[in-house]
């Protein structure tokens, strides 16, 4: 069965989202780095390279069901933030947008009659879960340590970690 128009264009927009969402971590990234906050860099990078995972999984999924991928401009992402909390709450906020928009997309599937869509979007739902909850932990534990130069040293060594 081939894609339905709706569900297309929706998807596509989706595309966009998590493209915007890889370029906006980057940006991240890349104040982290200009901060000489090299854990803190490292896995933005790593969660940048995530979202652009996610926009190829629904470019592909568009694909297969015989649509037409529409790749539209990406926003420039905020260069600079009042400070590393607002960072982590940044991203916070974003990834529970991104879950918003996830939902949307599963009550449009349901709506279409879309099953195919409905079921390949339950992964994105299982993968938000634990993005808010990795999103929201950074943002509570960057608060536990006060901006403490111990605790910041800490923190973005052991962020650093990540693969």
């Amino acid at each position: 069965m081939v894609i339905k128009s709706k569900i297309e264009k929706a998807l596509n927009k989706q595309i966009n989202v998590e493209l915007g969402a890889f370029y906006s971590y980057l940006s991240m990234a890349a104040y982290f780095g200009s901060h000489h906050m090299t854990g803190f860099a490292a896995w933005y990078k790593v969660q940048s390279n995530e979202e652009f995972k996610h926009a190829m999984r629904l470019y592909e999924y568009i694909i297969s069901r015989g649509g037409i991928v529409v790749l539209t401009s990406i926003e420039a992402p905020q260069e600079q933030w009042k400070s590393f909390l607002s960072v982590f709450e940044s991203a916070y906020a974003q990834e529970l947008t991104v879950t918003g928009q996830i939902h949307d997309l599963i009550n449009l599937a349901r709506s279409e009659g879309d099953y195919a869509t409905e079921i390949m979007l339950q992964w994105f739902i299982t993968e938000q879960v634990e993005e808010e909850n990795t999103a929201k932990n950074n943002v509570e534990n960057f608060k536990f340590i006060k901006n403490t130069t111990e605790g910041v040293v800490v923190f973005d060594h052991e962020l650093g970690q990540r693969k």
